[in-house]
């Protein structure tokens, strides 16, 4: 394995520090951030949001489909929910869940596409 080259010198680029820090977030988005991708280190989850990225689904067919208890995947469905990573509709009896907006599916599909260079 090739080591990482480490940089031997203590020149500082002032220039460079200061555009960075000018266009970094605050912290409070940075944890955000963090929690996002702590969610989707999950892989249940990410199972939940490919078969949600396919289609509409209710919690009886997901469970079906990822062979699990409808418990089980109803409690990751809050869990991503609560992350407005998906939304639900009640139709009639039913409840359909879908990804929330564009916005996940384009970070689930640059994700795939990501791992698939």
């Amino acid at each position: 394995m090739r080591k990482m080259p480490l940089c031997d010198c203590d020149v500082i680029h002032h220039e460079v520090v200061d555009q960075v820090r000018a266009t970094m977030p605050d912290h409070a988005d940075f944890y955000e951030l963090a929690n996002l991708y702590k969610l989707l280190s999950d892989t249940t989850r990410i199972k939940i949001l490919w078969a949600l990225h396919c289609r509409d689904m209710c919690v009886c067919d997901i469970a079906v489909l990822l062979d699990m208890k409808k418990s089980a995947v109803s409690h990751q469905l809050k869990s991503l929910r609560l992350a407005r990573l998906v939304k639900f509709e009640k139709q009639g009896r039913m409840v359909y869940y879908s990804l929330m907006d564009d916005h996940v599916r384009n970070i689930f599909e640059k994700g795939v596409e990501h791992i698939h260079e």
